[in-house]
């Protein structure tokens, strides 16, 4: 429902530009605040998640949002417009963390990288349907896209609220020991973050970039959409292979360095890529390791959270997008107008490779004994039993 409507930020700067005649370069800085503004956006919705629960958090954050998008609609002046897109900045990520904190909290811990896999499958089928109606829509006047996005907000925040599981007492509990949960001074967190920072700077590359570099390479940039909407019906269609047994049985360490490893090698057929087919075909690889990829990490992440601090340490991790949403536009623009399009896949695809190596040590050390997890009793059949 969320992901319908989530075309708006996409025509942020061209509603800057032509509807208060401003230049490309402040719809940039626009569009740069904004980016920057999600970052205590998601640090806010880990900390709400853990201290006023789940669902509330999510039907705030998703309130606000729509607030937002309709005061961008109807701002009447560039000062207006940019005051309401940092206000949209600071509310966008809310929903971010407690909904991927719900996910560890209702499922089981080997069912997770599925459970984020479907959700992921979900956001994609639903970005084409968004696509349509973004073209249909933006027809007419931009600002009915910001009217259709807080709308979908609306609708999604009455679902949360109607449909998913109600905060519980529990939840005053985990905000008292959340208060002494320290993300920040976690290294194996620390660690994770690194890396997703470098991940979301690769995969932002290609919703950023991409479209640029087409026109470099004599395709319309148009023609992103139809690689976007190939990207889409892979991750869809790639869902039931996840529960094929030789798949599903893969280590993390493993599925990472597979997943990586595809991702380098459809970003490498990009810069070597001619016509059309050779840039689906590459888009099929990327895809098919970004099916390995997802949700994995949150997994990982959710495991090495103490009790009560899920939110906070899924939000801390989730800020690598929030900071890789400033640093991939300058990185790849730099790159696509100094090496053109061979030397910005080449150097993604490298990133990628280093990643492959540097994820599996990771993971072992991310697997050392921590002394915030609480010990408890094994479960049958369990060595260890489970690890909350």
């Amino acid at each position: 429902m969320n992901r319908l409507g989530a075309f708006s930020l996409s025509f942020l700067t061209v509603l800057i530009t032509t509807r208060f005649g401003a230049g490309a370069a402040v719809a940039g800085c626009v569009s740069a605040a904004f980016g920057v503004a999600t970052i205590p956006s998601r640090l806010a919705g880990g900390r709400l998640a853990d201290r006023i629960g789940r669902r509330r958090t999510i039907v705030l954050g998703l309130t606000g949002c729509a607030v937002a998008q309709l005061g961008l609609a109807a701002a009447d002046s560039l000062a207006t417009a940019v005051c309401w897109a940092v206000l949209l900045g600071l509310v966008f990520e809310i929903y971010e963390p407690p909904s991927q904190a719900m996910i560890a909290d209702l499922v089981a811990p080997g069912e997770q990288v599925r459970a984020h896999g479907l959700l992921n499958a979900a956001l994609a089928a639903a970005g084409m349907g968004a696509g349509l109606l973004a073209a249909g829509v933006g027809r007419w006047d931009l600002r009915l896209l910001f009217v259709v996005d807080a709308f979908t907000c609306l609708l999604c925040a009455l679902a949360v609220r109607l449909f998913l599981p109600a905060d519980r007492r529990a939840a005053a509990v985990a905000a008292d020991r959340a208060s002494s949960v320290t993300p920040w001074r976690d290294r194996a967190l620390l660690r994770m973050l690194a890396a997703g920072t470098l991940f979301a700077v690769i995969y932002l590359q290609i919703m950023i970039t991409l479209p640029l570099a087409l026109g470099h390479g004599g395709l319309s940039p148009a023609d992103a959409g139809l690689l976007f909407t190939t990207s889409a019906v892979t991750i869809a269609a790639g869902q039931p292979l996840m529960r094929w047994r030789r798949l599903s049985a893969l280590s993390a360490p493993v599925a990472f360095t597979v997943g990586h490893l595809l991702l380098a090698l459809g970003l490498a057929g990009y810069g070597f890529a001619h016509g059309l087919l050779a840039y689906l075909t590459s888009t099929v690889v990327w895809s098919a390791g970004d099916l390995l990829l997802v949700g994995r990490a949150y997994a990982v992440v959710a495991n090495l959270a103490p009790p009560g601090g899920k939110g906070r340490y899924l939000a801390v991790y989730g800020t690598s997008w929030g900071v890789a949403g400033v640093a991939a536009p300058l990185a790849g623009t730099q790159l696509l107008e100094h090496a053109g399009p061979k030397g910005l896949w080449s150097a993604m695809a490298f990133a990628c490779l280093l990643l492959a190596a540097l994820q599996p040590a990771l993971l072992r050390a991310t697997a050392l004994p921590r002394t915030h997890h609480e010990r408890r009793p094994a479960a049958a059949g369990s060595p260890d039993g489970p690890a909350h």
